[in-house]
């Protein structure tokens, strides 16, 4: 499953916002059932952010949450967040490169 919590971050707290974020994202790694995760800004509107990360099920991921040293680092950075849903089940996926498979 994929995680996609996105944010409104003011220009002047861009940098700061980048910094701390990461940190969450080094404590995210760190917990069971992780497997990937990036942090990117759109480049059409600077002020909004996504964390995106990837992980092996939903109770993974909220476990993850939950935490203490995840918590510490991600709570201060919540006022910013986008109120809406973040937690999606892959339906389907494709690689680079990967060419879909042809039915016999």
């Amino acid at each position: 499953m994929i995680a996609i919590t996105r944010y409104r971050v003011p220009e002047q707290e861009s940098a700061g916002f980048a910094e701390s974020m990461t940190a969450v994202l080094d404590a995210l790694a760190a917990s069971p059932g992780y497997r990937a995760g990036r942090l990117a800004r759109t480049v059409d509107d600077p002020g909004l952010w996504a964390l995106v990360t990837e992980w092996d099920g939903a109770g993974y991921y909220r476990r993850a949450l939950g935490a203490y040293d995840v918590r510490l680092r991600f709570i201060p950075l919540a006022a910013l967040a986008v109120d809406e849903p973040g937690a999606y089940e892959i339906v389907t996926s494709r690689a680079a490169g990967q060419r879909p498979e042809k039915n016999p």
